[in-house]
Parts: structure tokens; C-alpha cells; sequence
């Protein structure tokens, strides 16, 4: 039992489990009835992704220090008790299911994705081997 990090809309892996969009906007372009067909998410979960601001901000990120900036403001969203809650949830059943949890970025390091990875595990999560779940 474990978590999967991933990139939606890419190829699920055998026994991924549930796939849970962390993102503030559904995908564009795509009928809300085929996120799930075409490897977006099957559940949205918008509160585990970072304030518009927030998002604009690591767009725009291109230096260590600015990427850096991002991630402390990130993190302390992820501190109010509604997004601290879903972590301390998510956390709790990754030993007992199966699921992923992601974002439509490419590069994990450059993606909230990876403080996501960072909060959960702090908080004790299981999380799946590279390459599959």
C-alpha cells in the first residue's frame, strides 16, 4: 500500500490505485467526464494545490532562491488545518490503499508535487518505488 507521485495525463502504472488531481484548474479542453479515461484524476482535490498567486509565482520561478520562496510560501499554505487535515488523511491511508496524487507539471523538483512528497512523508506516508506503484 502506497503513494504514487505522478504527472496526469500521463500512462497509469499496474495497480496505481485512485488518481487524485492536486491542481487548481481541470484540465482544459477535456470533458469533466473524461479526466479520468485519459489519465487526469478520478477525484480533484484542489486544496492541495498552491493559491493562483502561488502558482503564478513558480512559473515564474527561474533561480534557486525565487524556486525557494515559492516552496516556504507553499509550505505554509499546506499549514492551514483544512490542507493540513487532507495530508494528515492521505498520510494515514497510504497503509492501507493504493493511490496517486498529482499535478500536470513535467519536472517534479519544479512542481509543488515535490513539497507534496515532502509534507507527506514528514507526516509518516508510504509512498510506492520509482516506476510503479
Amino acid at each position: 500500500m502506497a503513494i504514487s507521485v505522478v504527472q496526469l495525463g500521463s500512462p497509469r502504472a499496474k495497480g496505481e490505485g485512485v488518481r487524485i488531481g492536486t491542481v487548481r484548474r481541470p484540465p482544459r479542453g477535456v470533458p469533466k467526464e473524461e479526466f479520468s479515461s485519459r489519465n487526469y484524476y478520478d477525484v480533484w482535490l484542489p486544496v492541495l494545490s498552491p493559491s493562483q498567486a502561488l502558482v503564478t509565482e513558480a512559473k515564474a520561478a527561474t533561480t534557486d532562491a525565487e524556486w525557494a520562496a515559492f516552496v516556504s510560501s507553499f509550505t505554509k499554505e499546506m499549514k492551514v488545518p483544512e490542507a493540513s487535515h487532507v495530508l494528515d488523511l492521505l498520510a494515514t491511508l497510504s497503509h492501507a490503499s493504493h493511490f496517486s496524487i498529482g499535478c500536470y507539471c513535467e519536472n517534479e523538483k519544479h512542481c509543488h508535487r515535490s513539497v507534496l512528497r515532502r509534507l507527506l512523508e514528514e507526516r509518516g506516508a508510504a509512498f510506492a518505488a520509482e516506476g510503479c506503484a
